[in-house]
């Protein structure tokens, strides 16, 4: 399974990280236990350890949660997983350290090290949105950004998550409809730093961007589109957002 906004136990944690900026870390811990007693699979499992994790109060049942976390992020074996390991790596070290293990402390912050090294996303890539376009086309930075209309962007974005792509599109600025095109990188790209290791842990979004143009190969007519009322909500949710977009 991949990361995805629909997903309920994403919901879930959504809403926990809510109580948390709303300054209830208790009703925050609730959501996160529900979320782990209610996941079915590997990833939801990873996702919701993680978060419980932090809520602990002694370093040893921290530990233990993020092991927890790193066990199922290992057993999902997909790159919206993977790409937290660092994160989570680096976690485990600072819980060793604070224990007293050194040894354990300098292993996992060695694994931290080498996990950032993955190879890279293969694709395939989408960008979403409602300019209308054509198979050649170039998508190319320098646009405004969908979220502070004051920001000039520096970099094209794109992700490797079809219905990522068809969230950005429900989202972006304009009349037309909704468009997900499937786009070719012609240059180096990254993570985009605006998401990795913020509110989730790693890229699980599997979001890039580039400074080199975004090469339209084709199109996605469809994709899981949320409802208005889920729209209503992501809307809200940035617009509460004073976080400094990293351009």
């Amino acid at each position: 399974m991949e990361f995805s906004p629909q997903n309920a136990i994403v919901r879930l944690c959504l809403a926990g990280m809510e109580q948390e900026t709303n300054g209830d870390p208790l009703a925050a811990k609730t959501l996160f236990m529900e979320a782990w007693s209610s996941s079915t699979n590997d990833f939801e499992k990873f996702i919701s350890a993680y978060y419980v994790a932090r809520h602990q109060t002694s370093p040893t049942d921290n530990l233990h949660w993020l092991q927890l976390a790193i066990e199922f992020a290992l057993s999902a074996n997909t790159l919206s997983a993977s790409s937290a390991l660092p994160n989570v790596y680096a976690k485990i070290a600072s819980c060793y350290k604070e224990i007293g293990d050194d040894a354990q402390s300098s292993k996992y912050r060695q694994l931290s090290e080498e996990s950032a090294h993955q190879l890279p996303d293969k694709g395939p890539f989408y960008h979403g949105t409602r300019a209308d376009l054509q198979t050649g086309d170039d998508l190319l930075p320098g646009n405004r950004s969908n979220y502070q209309s004051d920001i000039i962007m520096n970099h094209i974005y794109f992700t490797a998550l079809l219905n990522g792509a068809g969230l950005a599109a429900a989202l972006a600025k304009g009349e037309g409809r909704e468009r997900v095109y499937i786009v070719e990188p012609t240059g180096d790209f990254e993570n985009d730093p605006n998401v990795t290791d913020k509110k989730f842990p790693g890229n699980p979004t599997r979001s890039y961007r580039t400074t080199f143009p975004l090469r339209i190969i084709g199109e996605v007519m469809e994709w899981e589109r949320q409802t208005p009322e889920q729209i209503q909500q992501w809307k809200d949710r940035l617009a509460k957002n004073s976080g400094e977009i990293i351009n």
